[in-house]
């Protein structure tokens, strides 16, 4: 008796079966003929029979007994039989050998019923192959199944039943029980096949339309796109905006945000109300640059040359800019810190971001922060309100019309908040190269790529500057031009400019160097060269208008004939004076146009004991004149009743200007000791520097310019605090040369210097 295991087939009792010839006689070694026995026996598990580690358990107890019926060509035609129980399988052999004993049927169910239920389910497979391609084909083979058992065996490869589902139809004893589970699952298979077409024929139809959607907007487009080369003038907004969004090489976000509003604009239509809002937001989002611009290579030479040829002085900063460019040179890429230029007004902070453009063959921009106070000025406004802008910062971008422009961010410093939000604290996202590559403007709602901005950002002070923004930033200090340095600045760059602006040649005008250094030693007061720009603007108009009336054909301007041509008198500049008066002391002060000299004044009149303090001082100076009047009494014990019978008046003059900060201690203290010990204190000595209660001189801001002012008022001896000797390598070479600086590191110190006892 042949054995054949088989798996995932459902083979019963009383069918045909056809199979493979070479299937068969692979499983055993001798011929098969007609009549010969065989038995199916159905395994657990996908497993070939001659593995060895096959076990008896591999297989369910009941098989299926058969004979060979005949040969059709390649096949074996198989007659099944009857059920029969396994009681023993032998692995042991080359052939599977097996006991078997027969299984008893209930026969519940007669033929004419079966025979009815039979052609309703072969009727409903013919019924649903003729509805496929194939179905000529395969119709034929339908119409010869016998019974539902030849149905379910040609099928049971497709039935959506798992193997141990197939042999429990094997397994039932009752023919009903068995017939209801093969056709159930006939049934099943028929439903699923043609819920399977339906949605397949539905995906096919769905394709269909979009296939010729797609080809219809082709063809519009591709006609529309005729008619645009024709009629430019006629395009409309919507076709202007997708060609738009498809040429200007926007990120995937940016893009389906643009093409929502657009669908948006097409439905809402030019009547609209919303159409202007939805037009203004496709027209900033098209009109920017999203790509990133093709890095040019840069020329450290050249770049140093352009700023020597735009700047003059500036040595350290030229060189820190240097830096930053051979940095990006060697990464070819934006990189490195943010650069926050820190000096008085008219320093070059803001002209020297359009020459660090100029050396870059960059775009230039720049954004005024000034007075900056809602935080939707910096992030933009949400479209939902009405009259929405972008942020200045988009703004500057789309002006720039670069992805990577050189952007200054003007007077940080006065930047403000309220309730509208703090707009410094939005800075820090712009200014953070690990967040900026990501930013989102409120208008925009789509993130936007900054990193490859080199911002650059100037400020008068860091004292209002929040800390967490001054952190992302490198402070590089500009310090005020020394006399010589405006002589050659007016010179070579403001008398040029001033003349080309108001039209006149150099063959009509000729300022003398002697009047040029007039006018800064006697019309301007301040660090930087903004002053001194207006009054040779203001020169050249006057000459344009004697040139105009034909008065003179050329003009010679010499100190003399100064107040001719400029509109405002000579300023008065503190000087010292050679007269001596206990009680009075220079200092030196910064101030936001550069440095001054500072007179403390101090004087004792009858009274109860009474400090008074006049000129407009803030906190800081009054505290420093209470720590020096500390210190000048725990000086002069024997002076007590002096201090209870007088009343101590200390006055800074020019009281209607604000005047506070911490570098004032020292000279309180010496003019306060002048007073008491009514010794005075030679006027060309002037100091700065701020004093502990312990008499320690602590260090100041602001040195080149009060050194600078020391120089211009006639002062010879400058006392400065010890830690600040580094500072002195940023203060030119002229300065230091007409000044005596001492540094100090305690009150005695300067008390000692001066001549006082203490």
């Amino acid at each position: 008796m042949i054995v054949v295991p088989f798996y995932d087939v459902i083979i019963v009792p009383g069918v045909t079966i056809y199979f493979n010839r070479d299937y068969i006689t692979s499983l055993t070694d001798r011929m098969i003929e007609k009549g010969d026995e065989m038995v199916f026996v159905m395994m657990k598990e996908d497993k070939k029979p001659t593995e060895d580690e096959m076990t008896p358990d591999d297989f369910y107890p009941i098989g299926i007994r058969a004979v060979v019926d005949g040969f059709h060509e390649s096949n074996i035609g198989i007659k099944t039989l009857s059920r029969v129980n396994i009681e023993k399988i032998d692995l042991s052999g080359k052939e599977i050998s097996v006991r078997t004993t027969e299984r008893p049927i209930v026969e519940d169910i007669n033929e004419e019923e079966q025979q009815a239920r039979f052609e309703e389910v072969k009727n409903a497979y013919a019924r649903y192959v003729s509805g496929q391609q194939w179905g000529l084909i395969v119709r034929s083979y339908v119409m010869q199944w016998k019974s539902i058992g030849e149905i379910a065996a040609a099928m049971s490869t497709r039935l959506a039943l798992s193997n141990e589902e197939k042999y429990m139809i094997i397994e039932a004893d009752s023919t009903r029980e068995r017939f209801d589970l093969m056709e159930q699952a006939l049934y099943e298979f028929l439903e699923i096949s043609r819920v399977s077409d339906e949605a397949e024929s539905a995906q096919e139809e769905t394709n269909a339309k979009i296939y010729r959607e797609d080809a219809i907007k082709k063809q519009i487009s591709f006609l529309q796109s005729k008619l645009d080369e024709m009629h430019p003038e006629n395009v409309s907004d919507v076709r202007r905006f997708e060609c738009k969004i498809e040429e200007c090489g926007m990120n995937e976000t940016a893009k389906k945000e643009a093409e929502k509003v657009l669908n948006r604009m097409k439905q809402e239509g030019q009547h609209s109300s919303e159409y202007g809002l939805l037009y203004d937001y496709l027209d900033f989002v098209t009109s920017l640059t999203w790509q990133p611009d093709e890095q040019e290579d840069i020329d450290l030479k050249e770049a140093e040359a352009i700023l020597d040829e735009d700047h003059f002085g500036l040595k350290r900063v030229k060189n820190r800019i240097l830096q930053q460019i051979a940095v990006m040179t060697l990464n070819k890429k934006q990189s490195g810190s943010i650069l926050l230029f820190v000096g008085a007004p008219g320093t070059g902070k803001t002209s020297i971001g359009q020459s660090i453009a100029k050396a870059l063959h960059r775009e230039y921009v720049r954004v005024s922060l000034g007075g900056v106070r809602d935080e939707a000025e910096i992030r933009g406004h949400r479209r939902t309100y009405i009259g929405a802008m972008p942020g200045r910062i988009m703004d500057g971008i789309k002006k720039s019309g670069s992805s990577n422009p050189v952007m200054v961010l003007d007077e940080v410093d006065k930047l403000s908040h309220d309730f509208h939000g703090d707009p410094a604290s939005a800075l820090l996202e712009v200014l953070d190269p690990e967040q900026n590559s990501t930013f989102t403007d409120h208008y925009m709602n789509v993130p936007y790529d900054l990193s490859n901005v080199l911002f650059v950002c100037t400020a008068n002070t860091t004292d209002t500057i929040p800390e967490p923004l001054l952190n992302r930033m490198e402070v590089i200090q500009f310090p005020g031009y020394t006399a010589s340095d405006k002589f050659e600045i007016a010179r070579r760059h403001l008398l040029p400019r001033s003349m080309e602006a108001m039209g006149i040649k150099k063959s009509n005008l000729k300022v003398t160097d002697e009047a040029i250094r007039h006018i800064i030693s006697d019309y301007t007061a301040e660090s930087g060269v903004r002053g001194l720009k207006k009054r040779t603007d203001t020169l050249c108009r006057v000459a344009a208008v004697k040139l105009v009336r034909g008065d003179q054909k050329s003009i010679t301007v010499s100190p003399k004939r100064l107040k001719e041509f400029l509109d405002a008198n000579p300023i008065r500049h503190d000087r010292v004076t050679e007269m001596k008066k206990p009680g009075v002391v220079t200092g030196l002060a910064w101030t936001m146009a550069g440095g001054e000299i500072l007179f403390i004044e101090a004087v004792a009149v009858k009274g109860s004991g009474k400090t008074v303090v006049t000129g407009h001082l803030g906190d800081v100076m009054k505290e420093s004149v209470q720590i020096a009047m500390s210190l000048v009494r725990e000086a002069n014990p024997d002076k007590e009743d002096f201090f209870k019978e007088h009343d101590i008046h200390i006055h800074v003059p020019q009281g209607a200007v604000p005047k506070d900060g911490p570098s004032a201690g020292i000279t309180m203290t010496t003019a306060l000791q002048s007073l008491v010990t009514e010794k005075p204190v030679d006027a060309t000595f002037a100091m700065t520097g701020e004093v502990s209660l312990r008499g320690n001189v602590m260090p100041i801001g602001g040195l080149p310019e009060k050194l600078m002012a020391a120089v211009r008022a006639g002062v010879k001896t400058v006392f400065i605090p010890e830690e600040n000797v580094d500072d002195l390598e940023e203060v030119a070479e002229e300065v230091k040369e007409k000044l005596k600086i001492v540094p100090v590191h305690e009150i005695r110190d300067v008390m000692k210097a001066v001549g006082l006892p203490f």
